[in-house]
């Protein structure tokens, strides 16, 4: 499998990563199969594995954990923080107080003293950026980290972030976790770009487009589609709009002569911004079809009718998004204050 240097940190990692969200209670909830299916990508040539602490509240790293066991320094580890991990309001976020406490859980889980790639998992709107990255460049001098990245992090706050590290002397974020697919292409525009200025590696996620993708027929209220209805509810126009690219985008995959899936992970991996695709199987027989689409590069022919499809930096549903920024949610962040006695005009 062919290897890529990820954002000029010397750290040499596979075109293809396995990421372990469905490892656990939030995918296939057989530990045994968990720990075969990761073994089987290191046999294959996959180096990076990925994961983080809120995946099944835990599980994911426990199983990341065992399948590495004897092999860790074959291994590019890489994990996350951010999310909520117990009731506390400080159990979370971006903290320094977090920060450390986090690792400390995901180091334990894992059962290794370090890794090799922490990840900031969503902005904290109420934690300075500078605060962050002072807590992450103490722990990567202590030994405990080997680099940082983002995930899902827009493009004004990966430089926000690179000009705080370089102004206040801290350790740079070398990576960033967007979602990206043929179905989701809004971070071509500015997230991948400003990587690219930067010499931020990118390690796409969901290149599948949750399942769009893999060439298996949609249906609402079966699988995925009951926990993110809005994602697979056919009634919604712009999921129309996207079975309707799945059907035109099955025609050009079978002209290539491969099958969606490949075409999906060919394309992702053509952006010459992209480090490594994140695949994100439930079961060894999911992984293996997946690696068949290492190696496979796609060529100008097809890249132009799978623009004519979905054009470039086009989202086909916007609600496919994760995270929204707070300033679209919460009301009283777009509106001026009314000076007091003063009523509309």
């Amino acid at each position: 499998m062919r290897r890529r240097i990820l954002g000029g940190t010397g750290i040499s990692v596979s075109e293809f990563a396995l990421g372990a969200m469905m490892f656990g209670s939030w995918g296939n909830t057989d530990a045994e199969e968990g720990v075969r299916t990761i073994r089987l990508a290191l046999d294959a040539g996959i180096n990076l594995v990925d994961t983080a602490d809120i995946y099944g509240s835990g599980g994911s790293e426990r199983i990341v954990g065992r399948a590495i066991r004897g092999r860790r320094d074959d291994v590019v580890l890489a994990t996350k923080f951010h999310s909520p991990m117990g009731p506390d309001a400080n159990q979370q976020g971006n903290s320094r107080r977090w920060i450390v406490k986090a690792l400390e859980g995901s180091l334990r889980r894992l059962g290794t003293d370090h890794v090799d790639l922490y990840q900031v998992h969503r902005i904290d709107p109420d934690t300075d950026i500078d605060e962050t990255l002072s807590a992450l460049s103490d722990l990567v001098r202590a030994g405990k980290i080997r680099a940082i990245g983002t995930s899902n992090f827009p493009a004004d706050q990966l430089v926000e972030a690179q000009w705080a590290a370089e102004r206040r002397g801290h350790v740079r974020f070398r990576s960033e976790q967007p979602q990206y697919s043929v179905l989701a292409r809004a971070v071509e525009t500015h997230v991948l770009p400003t990587a690219q200025r930067h010499g931020v590696g990118v390690l796409p996620w969901g290149p599948l487009g949750a399942g769009w993708l893999t060439g298996r027929e949609i249906r609402p209220g079966v699988g995925r589609a009951v926990l993110e209805q809005r994602k697979f509810d056919l009634s919604v126009p712009e999921n129309a709009v996207k079975a309707q690219a799945v059907t035109e985008l099955r025609k050009v995959a079978a002209d290539a002569g491969l099958s969606l899936t490949h075409l999906a992970l060919a394309f992702v991996n053509a952006h010459p911004a992209v480090t490594s695709v994140l695949l994100g199987p439930r079961t060894p027989a999911q992984l293996t079809d997946l690696l068949g689409a290492a190696g496979v590069d796609l060529d100008d022919e097809v890249l132009d009718r799978i623009d004519a499809i979905v054009p470039p930096g086009v989202d086909l549903n916007r609600a496919d998004h994760h995270w929204v920024p707070r300033v679209l949610t919460d009301a009283s962040l777009r509106r001026r204050p009314l000076a007091r006695g003063r009523g509309t005009a």
